[in-house]
């Protein structure tokens, strides 16, 4: 069956003439084809039409589709749904799209004993989460995602589901923790007895043997940091992977990783539904940077920044002790700079905090080197923290660098740390100054640890989230949407950044906290209010006569 999208019955019954699409969640007969007239009571889901994806250029729906202008391919999996007062149901794909008349079981969980207290068990049908809260009083609805959840009806019998679980990318802290409770989750809950690791990222779907995994084996990974099945990146070869998932009989496949790792799951998944094959595809979104795209934060974040914490409290430490001390501490932040930003404000000992998004300048009035000199000769010491990413193009001027990227597509960074350290060293020098500098780089410390107490708990309602998606026969990202766990479609969570608003209150109050120069410029200013406007509305930069290119390089982190 294609693809489609899903417009109010209402706008397009009269031309189309096409079948009314029942809610995957309903308690229906398998495949979900209501025959006759709607009844009144149906839910709002039921009240929506299916169309050809070929119209969708021309369709109201796509067009306001989060303010996104998605690809062609991309466009071509959507499922947009829209209701009265604004209302947009940015739907993840499932089974029935492609694949007609599943039988459906019964949840294994309604006869669970430790579920028998629970007022209730399964999510409604209907049950969505907005993708913003804060809203006027005459504004619509907006953007919502389908909430996640057990559902009453699944797609497997429990001894049928062959599962595997696979890390990709980079470090982070909760990544065992995720590992462990969808096994756990998988056994505990849905009686799954077939559940395999896949070692070493996406190439061993193809070049290792697939590692049996129970409770009993994952039972204390919690405990340490790193990944038991082991990480790469690159690696992806998207018909070698399906072939294998195939030849083997996996039907539901967990993918923890970040954007690219997103990305190519998306890829698999696509690819499945081309050969018309039973599995699910569940992502379970891991980035150190926090930067991962509608969700509210990324697992691991919190430890993160505590772990941050200790090297800031080292560095202020060091430069107390000594007469016109400076501690710098660098951390990670390739694009965006939220670990240093909440690191800064969880400190308070820090004098300076310098970040991707906010450009900065060394020299000059209002420039970082003033700011030093000023703040040595009124507290004697100082903090900086330095995101990774920070100062690119400066050091780009004075250092030549060829552009150089690692296996996932990321451009190798230049050494920030060490380059303003030597910076700082040879002003000081000029101006006579005595000054001490400790450069501080916890850079893989902080993401080789155990997760704390709330990651721990963050991880396990993850896992189990993309248990229940996959059991109930969808496809999608798992994340943390205003509080509530919500099904993301793939493409949402890939094709942008989450960044730093230097326009923001949070940027404004460690502004505050730190009395630090903004070092920003009105042309700055208005670039980064141009490209926070242009990013509200549609991901296509459109040019002004001033700030336009601008404001296009800042939302491409490219200033």
């Amino acid at each position: 069956m294609a693809s489609h999208i899903i417009l109010p019955k209402e706008e397009e019954e009269a031309e189309l003439g096409v079948a009314v699409e029942e809610d995957h969640d309903s308690p229906a007969a398998p495949g979900h084809q209501r025959q006759g007239p709607v009844a009144k009571a149906l839910p709002f889901s039921a009240t929506c039409v299916r169309i050809s994806r070929d119209s969708y250029p021309n369709l109201r729906a796509l067009r306001n589709a989060s303010a996104m202008s998605l690809p062609d391919d991309d466009a071509a999996y959507a499922k947009l749904e829209e209701g009265d007062y604004g209302y947009l149901l940015d739907d993840v794909p499932h089974f029935t799209d492609y694949l007609s008349d599943l039988p459906t079981f019964p949840n294994p969980l309604q006869d669970h004993p430790a579920y028998s207290t629970v007022k209730q068990y399964f999510v409604n049908a209907d049950d969505t989460v907005p993708e913003k809260v804060v809203v006027q009083k005459n504004s619509p609805r907006g953007v919502h995602f389908r909430r996640a959840g057990p559902r009453q009806r699944v797609y497997f019998e429990s001894e049928d589901v062959k599962a595997c679980i696979v890390t990709c990318g980079g470090l982070c802290p909760g990544l065992n923790t995720v590992i462990r409770e969808l096994v756990c989750g998988l056994s505990h809950m849905y009686n799954v007895n077939d559940i395999f690791g896949i070692q070493n990222g996406y190439k061993g779907f193809y070049s290792s043997n697939y590692l049996p995994m129970t409770p009993k084996s994952v039972d204390d990974i919690h405990k340490r940091g790193g990944t038991v099945l082991g990480t790469s990146r690159g690696g992806h070869d998207t018909k070698k992977i399906v072939d294998n998932i195939q030849d083997r009989g996996i039907n539901q496949v967990y993918i923890i990783g970040g954007d690219g790792t997103q990305k190519g799951a998306y890829e698999i998944y696509k690819e499945i539904r081309r050969r018309g094959l039973k599995v699910a595809v569940a992502g379970v979104p891991k980035t150190i940077d926090n930067d991962i795209a509608v969700i509210d934060k990324s697992f691991g974040f919190d430890s993160a920044v505590e772990e941050a914490q200790r090297a800031i409290d080292a560095a202020h430490v060091e430069a107390s002790s000594a007469e016109n001390g400076i501690g710098l501490v660098k951390l990670m932040g390739r694009y965006s700079g939220f670990i240093a930003m909440y690191a800064t404000l969880a400190s308070r000992d820090v004098d300076c905090c310098l970040i991707p998004e906010s450009p900065f300048y060394l020299e000059g009035e209002g420039g970082l080197f003033e700011y030093i000199e000023r703040r040595l000769k009124e507290n004697n010491h100082m903090v900086i923290v330095v995101a990774e990413g920070a100062g690119q193009d400066l050091i780009a001027k004075s250092i030549a660098a060829a552009d150089q990227i690692d296996a996932s597509g990321n451009k190798l960074l230049l050494d920030v740390g060490l380059w303003l350290t030597h910076k700082i060293k040879d002003y000081c020098k000029n101006k006579k100054m005595e000054m001490t500098i400790k450069y501080i780089d916890p850079t893989y410390m902080i993401r080789a640890i155990p997760s704390n107490a709330s990651d721990n708990v963050y991880c396990t309602l993850l896992a189990h989230s993309a248990i229940h998606g996959a059991m109930a026969g969808y496809s999608f990202t798992v994340g943390m949407v205003n509080g509530r766990h919500a099904y993301i479609p793939f493409h949402r969570v890939t094709s942008t950044r989450n960044k730093v608003k230097i326009t923001d209150r949070m940027w404004a109050r460690l502004l505050s906290s730190t009395n630090q120069p903004s070092f920003l410029s009105q042309k700055d200013i208005d670039a980064a209010r141009e490209a926070d406007r242009l990013a509200s509305k549609s991901p296509v930069p459109v040019n002004t006569k001033e700030h336009g290119e601008d404001a296009k390089k800042l939302a491409n982190g490219e200033k």
